[in-house]
């Protein structure tokens, strides 16, 4: 379909998931989600969940909790830029669509880490923005093997 021929709903439907997960880290991105509110409810459900912890495992493991946060939820936000992508440059190669998507989280990612910089409460670092993409690149390469791989499987002996 070319894209003359799109309609609104057809470009909401590719679209908004980039919009709702770029949302959902700008609200994560205040200074109601910096550490030091974010400690006391992670640490009750981990030990809810795990038992007691003491003050110092808990810095790291808080530490460890959060950095994981960035990891998955930038995974996810990489695989709504992919799926928008995809949909959007139904022409262009998976390859190119996934740099897209990538470069996309980076920009989310970066002006996350920005923001930041202007909280009291919240740090800003590059490696946080390396940490992001990391995300998105490992949940893009999965999402690209598993079309492959249902592409493969569902025309035999095409190969």
């Amino acid at each position: 379909m070319s894209s003359s021929r799109r309609g609104l709903k057809f470009w909401i439907s590719a679209w908004w998931p980039v919009a709702a997960s770029t949302a959902v880290i700008a609200m994560e991105s205040t200074e109601y989600f910096g550490s030091n509110h974010t400690s006391g409810p992670l640490r009750w459900i981990f030990q809810a969940l795990f038992g007691p912890v003491s003050d110092a495992r808990w810095e790291m493991m808080h530490h460890v909790i959060r950095k994981s946060g960035h990891f998955l939820g930038y995974g996810v936000v990489g695989l709504t830029w992919l799926r928008a992508w995809r949909m959007s440059l139904q022409d262009m190669r998976g390859a190119g669509q996934a740099a897209l998507a990538l470069l996309g989280t980076a920009s989310v990612a970066s002006w996350d880490e920005w923001h930041q910089s202007f909280l009291p409460n919240r740090t800003s670092s590059a490696w946080d923005v390396l940490l992001d993409c990391s995300g998105a690149f490992v949940a893009i390469l999965i999402a690209l093997a598993a079309a492959r791989s249902r592409q493969a499987h569902s025309a035999p002996g095409e190969n």
